[in-house]
């Protein structure tokens, strides 16, 4: 088990060096943005994760409420561990990316609908994470972020929304990518993907793993009282 999880891990930094080979000795600078147009390559397949990580937390949570198995719980709170840590990759990159290409270097921020969205987005599932420390009973804690986690993510299709249908005057129009910035593109989603799988998955089992003993040391306390 420790060897399958140790491979694909070196895979997946292995996908992650590719990309940046690819970047770096394939993939052209962008005619207007230059350079700093490649954070473009790892800020969509974080941004289109987020998203996903999103929505197996609502699955998530719907499994909960409809079931009462609290391994739904713990993969949803590991899916918002992780959408968490996407969504601070997307802000950072999206600001870097905006400040430098064609916001001006006095900006690091506009309130578009897009760049709101995506804030508010992040911001929703850190409190998922910060309130499920306050609720004692696990079963509690469990419906509470289930019913958060159903909530929260109605802002999902809104940032999908803000991204595809408003304009938003402070990017440039899209002109079309070149094939070899395109390839570069859907490779990207390869690295980024096995890091989110890896992540939930890990994430996944340790809940796992402290809710059992959790509930060890429970059955033993009471088995002495």
């Amino acid at each position: 088990m420790r060897m399958r999880v140790t491979l694909y891990w070196l895979a997946t930094a292995a996908a992650f060096a590719g990309g940046v080979a690819l970047l770096i000795l394939y993939t052209p600078r962008e005619r207007t943005m230059g350079v700093i147009q490649k954070v473009f390559y790892v800020h969509l397949p974080s941004a289109i994760c987020m998203l996903l990580c999103g929505l197996l937390v609502f699955v998530a949570s719907i499994g909960y409420l409809g079931s009462r198995r609290m391994w739904w719980d713990d993969l949803a709170a590991a899916a918002a561990r992780v959408a968490i840590l996407l969504g601070a990759i997307v802000l950072m990159t999206g600001m870097l990316w905006g400040h430098i290409a064609w916001w001006g270097r006095m900006r690091w921020w506009y309130f578009t609908p897009k760049l709101t969205f995506s804030l508010l987005l992040f911001l929703l599932y850190l409190v998922y994470v910060m309130i499920r420390p306050a609720v004692e009973s696990p079963q509690r804690r469990a419906v509470v972020a289930a019913v958060y986690g159903v909530i929260a993510f109605l802002d999902v299709p809104l940032v999908w929304l803000s991204a595809r249908l408003i304009p938003d005057p402070l990017h440039p129009v899209n002109e079309g990518m070149a094939a070899p910035m395109k390839m570069t593109l859907l490779y990207w989603f390869v690295p980024v993907g096995l890091m989110v799988a890896g992540l939930i998955v890990a994430r996944f089992r340790l809940n796992r793993a402290v809710r059992e003993r959790a509930d060890a040391l429970a059955g033993s306390a009471g088995g002495d009282a």
